[in-house]
This record gives structure tokens, sequence and C-alpha cells, in this order.
């Protein structure tokens, strides 16, 4: 599975049941209408029973500036630290929204299945919080990597000498 790249998102969800966040790359696209998409979650991760009892998760998917904050999230840092070390707001489900991200997508989870040792979320977006145009972060043979940077630049080269 190391060689299947995929994009890199902060999972985070508050309710009833706590504040709790993961990172993940078990994430893809299932239909548009409704607009819904796919969270894959162990069920012996540390977070598993508080997201499951919340039923509300945010998918903030990240930029290569946030490779940190993807390292405090996937790993045993206290759920305090993981939120302090970044600038949230609230979606409309009550989780939490990264206020930089590439783009956040709010969600309820509206079905939940079990395959082999992880659960198998669909969660239906009910908000979208676009962020500013960055380079994403994605996730391939075990190593981070930046997409979009020389797009980037392009851009902003353009915008500064402005149209030809």
């Amino acid at each position: 599975m190391a060689k299947l790249g995929a994009a890199v998102s902060i999972v985070t969800t508050d309710g009833p049941a706590g504040k709790a966040g993961f990172t993940a790359s078990a994430i893809c696209s299932v239909t548009d209408t409704p607009p819904t998409l796919l969270v894959c979650l162990n069920r012996a991760a540390s977070v598993y029973d508080t997201v499951s009892r919340n039923g509300v998760v945010a998918v903030n998917t990240l930029a290569s500036h946030h490779q940190s904050l993807a390292d405090l999230f996937g790993g045993k840092t206290p759920v305090d630290e993981r939120f302090a070390a970044a600038n949230w707001s609230r979606g409309q489900s009550g989780a939490p929204v990264l206020e930089d991200a590439v783009v956040s997508f709010d969600c309820r989870v509206a079905h939940l299945t079990d395959v082999g040792s992880h659960s198998v979320l669909f969660c239906q977006v009910v908000g979208i919080a676009h962020g500013s145009l960055a380079s994403g972060l994605i996730y391939f043979d075990r190593m981070y990597h930046t997409i979009g940077d020389m797009l980037v630049a392009e851009m902003r080269k353009n915008a500064q000498t402005g149209p030809r």
C-alpha cells in the first residue's frame, strides 16, 4: 500500500464524546449527489471511539507547509497540544475546521461499515471551506511529497506581471 499515493488530511471531530483528530490518507470521494467522502479508520486507533460516538468529522486537506502538523496528529501527542498547534474554527457540524487547509469538508457520518481491521465511514458533506491556493501534501512510499509548487509559482508570477 506504500506505493499508493494519496492526499494527506487531518480528520477532526468534536461533540459529546470529546475532541479528537488524526492524520489520514485513506480518504476519497464517493459521490457528488449527495456529496459524500469515504474515510477509513483503524478500529484500534485511540480516536476511534470518539469519532464513532460523535458522528461528525471535518476532513481537512493539508498544504505542503502542514507536514509538521500531520506528524503531530499522526503521533501520540495529547489532543490539546495537537489542536494548539494551528488555528481552528467550527464547521456546521461542530467539528474543528483547519483555517488554512487547502479545503475542508464538514461532514456527518451517514454510514459506517467494518472491513478487516478498519471501519469505513461514509461521510455526507454539509459544508465546504475553501482555503487559498496552495501546494498540496501527499504521502507516497512512506514519505511526504509536495505537489503543485510549479503551478502555484507560475500563477503567482502571472499575478505579479499581469496578463500577457
